[in-house]
């Protein structure tokens, strides 16, 4: 797998993995991290699980998710990542 820093700026950078490209924001005065799925799309819904926001079109493809109070929660992502003691269902 790849993973390549495509372009960064003050607030946002272009990540692409493999041969996807997401655009990542940080929203600073909401502690939100941004990270848009597909480029284009209309917003249908969207599905919240604790700190994490994920937005469908009508088709149920993701969007754009939002992780909310980023500062604490990616930091602890991260740890548990390294220590391999996180679960995807």
């Amino acid at each position: 797998m790849g993973v390549y820093i495509w372009k960064k700026t003050s607030h946002s950078i272009l990540l692409g993995v493999n041969a996807m490209v997401y655009k990542i924001k940080y929203h600073e005065d909401a502690d939100v991290l941004s990270v848009i799925l597909k480029g284009k799309g209309k917003l249908s819904h969207a599905e919240e699980v604790g700190d994490v926001i994920v937005h469908f079109d009508k088709n149920g493809q993701p969007l754009f998710m939002e992780i909310l109070r980023a500062s604490k929660i990616i930091p602890l992502m991260v740890e548990g990542l390294a220590k391999k003691e996180v679960t995807v269902a």
